[in-house]
């Protein structure tokens, strides 16, 4: 006892600075909720405090470990939400599908799109990064703490992304085997229910009430977004400052460029030309996804806000975004393994002067694009899709390194454009499958998301 009290003085004596200057920004941001301040306006302001608070903690040598802390406590509540949220909504949206051949179609286009825009985000990233030849004038120190990330073998990644207890793939965070056993489950559920529903009855009625429930408790967390925000740009801000980002600002810059040219014009696009609407309002009305995912740095984080937003922002049928949604917070990285990968293998080219022509820059894209699908099982996505561009380059896996002290500021923009990614997909399938309402997207019709709440 006496031990977990001299514990606790030290820490409440290194972290003192830290915790008050967060439980002022912490009650800030409390007061602007009970004034119904939105949401996504109380996010971006817990951005920029948390960027100003964790420069300061860094400048002056202040720990910042109980900022650091606040922010696990947010991640962890919303990874508790993504295996069962992932279950029942995988399950509910193909039960609510009676044809399996609509299914099928709707697995096909949907993948398709993913693997589509990942490959465009990849030709984009190249083109940048040739553009501004961020690894001019870098010098070929690897830092010590960098380790090269194992590639996985071809039969491992099958492997990974099969099911062999769900219960353990569950309690070990592989989404995409838990994924795969839902989306059995569902299809077993409607072949039964075809030709006995009064069997299969009382199981969907169990997963409609339990979705239900699970969509009560993902209100709860969300609601403590924007102070998970601050607290983990803080951290992130107290651990790197500005002094480390310096020398690879060019990098920074390439990458976010080629994440914003693919959000115009990939995006845009698709938007305007393919589904017809305003892209000027789809993303103003996808702003609460862009938010939570820049900040966050996690898709699986986002999912449940993006489920929101696509539904009753978005106006996209709920059997469509339940699928969708899903299964783009696990597959779908146009940011991780489209745009990065890219940038990278341009930069490590240029620091270690290999030469590269237009076959290794094809090379690039479609390898970029096979990768991106190929390691959704595996954690850590945009560092073993890069390695894994490196390496069929013949390029030096050692150079992923050089770009270690950027990795937490680049995956802000690479998540942001992963889960918009998702979000413009299931806009898309949805159109296509006539599940889009237009009428009530056009009026600006929005049901409440709740997020405005305390």
């Amino acid at each position: 006892m006496g031990s977990l009290n001299n514990n606790l003085i030290v820490a409440f004596q290194t972290n003192w600075i830290s915790l008050l200057i967060s439980l002022v920004i912490i009650g800030l941001l409390f007061f602007l909720a009970k004034k119904r301040v939105g949401f996504g306006t109380r996010v971006l302001l817990a951005l920029g405090l948390g960027l100003v608070a964790g420069i300061f903690f860094n400048t002056y040598k202040i720990s910042a470990v109980s900022v650091s802390t606040i922010g696990t406590i947010y991640v962890n509540l919303v990874k508790m939400l993504v295996m069962p949220l992932v279950v029942v909504l995988v399950i509910n949206s193909i039960t609510s599908i009676s044809s399996l051949g609509h299914l099928r179609k709707i697995g096909v286009k949907t993948i398709s799109l993913f693997f589509i825009t990942t490959g465009i985000a990849a030709l984009i990233g190249l083109l940048v990064a040739l553009a501004f030849d961020p690894g001019a004038g870098i010098a070929q120190e690897v830092p010590k703490t960098f380790k090269p990330r194992e590639i996985p073998t071809f039969s491992q990644v099958i492997l990974d992304l099969v099911p062999s207890n769900p219960i353990s793939d569950m309690a070990a965070g592989k989404v995409v085997p838990v994924l795969l056993f839902a989306i059995f489950v569902g299809i077993a559920m409607v072949q039964v229910g075809s030709k006995k529903p009064e069997v299969v009855q009382p199981v969907k009625n169990f997963v409609e009430s339990f979705a239900q429930i699970m969509h009560q408790v993902t209100k709860y967390i969300i609601r403590l977004t924007p102070y998970g925000v601050y607290a983990l740009i803080g951290a992130m801000a107290a651990k790197y400052g500005l002094e480390t980002l310096a020398p690879l600002v060019k990098v920074i810059i390439a990458t976010y460029v080629a994440l914003l040219l693919h959000f115009i014009i990939t995006f845009g696009g698709l938007v305007t030309f393919v589904a017809k609407v305003n892209p000027i309002k789809f993303f103003r009305k996808a702003y609460p996804t862009i938010a939570v995912a820049f900040t966050t740095r996690s898709s699986y984080v986002t999912l449940p806000v993006n489920l929101e937003v696509i539904t009753k922002r978005l106006r996209v049928s709920p059997r469509i975004a339940s699928f969708v949604a899903p299964l783009g917070a696990t597959m779908n990285m146009n940011g991780c393994g489209g745009v990065w990968p890219a940038i990278v293998a341009i930069f490590v080219a240029r620091v270690y002067n290999v030469p590269m022509g237009i076959s290794e820059y094809i090379l690039i894209v479609i390898v970029s694009m096979i990768s991106s699908i190929g390691v959704a099982g595996v954690p850590g996505p945009a560092a073993i899709s890069t390695t894994v561009v490196l390496t069929a380059l013949g390029l030096p896996v050692e150079g992923l390194g050089l770009v270690l002290a950027i990795d937490a500021v680049v995956d802000m923009g690479r998540t942001a454009v992963n889960a918009t990614g998702t979000t413009v997909c299931s806009l898309l399938v949805a159109n296509s499958e006539g599940e889009f309402d237009r009428e009530s997207f056009n009026r600006d019709e929005e049901d409440q998301m709740e997020l405005n709440a305390v």
